[in-house]
């Protein structure tokens, strides 16, 4: 999908909110000091021998509040919150204006809009000896012995030009295109516990939950082969620096600070990736945690019991 989905007229209602579509989420082995500096110090880095798990989420949605649109949530790591831990996303990127505004300002994500280029072929790998038993029993290799290799390239929009963020390809073994469960994995339910805000759109510190049930398979982790260029960010005007808050050079460096965690998030260590198919994603209202006045600096901070 290379352009940016338009306004949808329907709208987000009151949650929870409803999304159909497939993902795949990438765990990372992440150093805890590289990323340790963009959680709140109201949370509490969860981490093991200097590492703590972060990675992301790519998904496209068939069916939202918003229509048809695809995203990119970098996990920064995870942080404690009794009794679970939770993920904490350092950038969102989507391709619907609506779906953005929304994940500001109702959900406090640091959602930036996107355009999604996707591009797939099959690589063939048949075996002779596999293919001909297959045929035997009226299934054609060709729905086994292939590669689907997927790029997906996105790039940030912004008010004078655009920023290549991030090129990702994937191989990994093709899905069978047959009515057989097992081939897409066992249907499975997981709640997945985030926090957010701290944002100039949401300066409160948030926490939602995502009950997802979908079929789910591993799969060979994608390969991050570039990512976030920071050529054009000097040459932005006034306007496009407002979304980050404060002056032109602390919201360039807020920025550049960004930017350069997520690069390093997504081309560290994949250790898991998993394939969520006919995913039903439900997304709970934020509760907050605790109340804050300031997007790039937590200070008056109020716990709300």
């Amino acid at each position: 999908m290379e352009a940016v989905e338009t306004k949808s007229s329907n709208g987000y209602a009151k949650a929870p909110w409803l999304f159909r579509g497939s993902a795949l989420y990438q765990l990372h082995l992440v150093k805890s000091e590289k990323v340790r500096s963009c959680i709140p110090k109201e949370f509490k880095l969860v981490e093991a021998f200097g590492y703590t798990l972060g990675g992301f989420f790519l998904a496209t949605y068939e069916d939202s509040p918003v229509g048809v649109f695809d995203e990119l949530v970098v996990i920064a790591g995870l942080v404690w919150n009794r009794p679970t831990s939770c993920a904490w996303a350092t950038t969102v990127y989507v391709n619907n204006y609506e779906a953005c505004s929304h994940g500001r300002k109702e959900v406090g994500l640091p959602s930036q809009v996107a355009r999604f280029s996707k591009t797939s072929r099959a690589v063939s790998r048949q075996s002779r000896g596999r293919g001909e038993f297959l045929n035997m029993i009226g299934i054609g290799s060709e729905f086994f012995n292939q590669n689907d290799q997927m790029n997906v390239e996105v790039t940030e929009i912004k008010s004078l030009g655009t920023t290549d963020t991030c090129n990702i390809s994937l191989t990994s073994a093709a899905v069978p295109s047959l009515n057989i469960d097992r081939w897409i994995g066992p249907t499975i339910k997981m709640s997945l516990p985030s926090f957010s805000g701290g944002t100039e759109f949401n300066p409160n510190l948030l926490k939602y939950t995502c009950q997802i049930e979908s079929r789910v398979q591993a799969v060979k982790p994608l390969k991050v082969l570039e990512a976030f260029s920071l050529t054009n960010v000097d040459g932005e005007d006034n306007e496009s620096l407002q979304d980050y808050g404060g002056s032109n050079h602390m919201a360039k460096e807020h920025r550049n600070e960004i930017q350069n965690l997520s690069t390093y998030v997504m081309l560290s260590k994949p250790i898991l990736a998993l394939k969520f198919n006919q995913m039903k994603m439900q997304v709970e209202a934020p509760i907050v945690l605790y109340q804050c006045s300031n997007s790039l600096e937590t200070t008056n901070v109020t716990s709300v019991p």
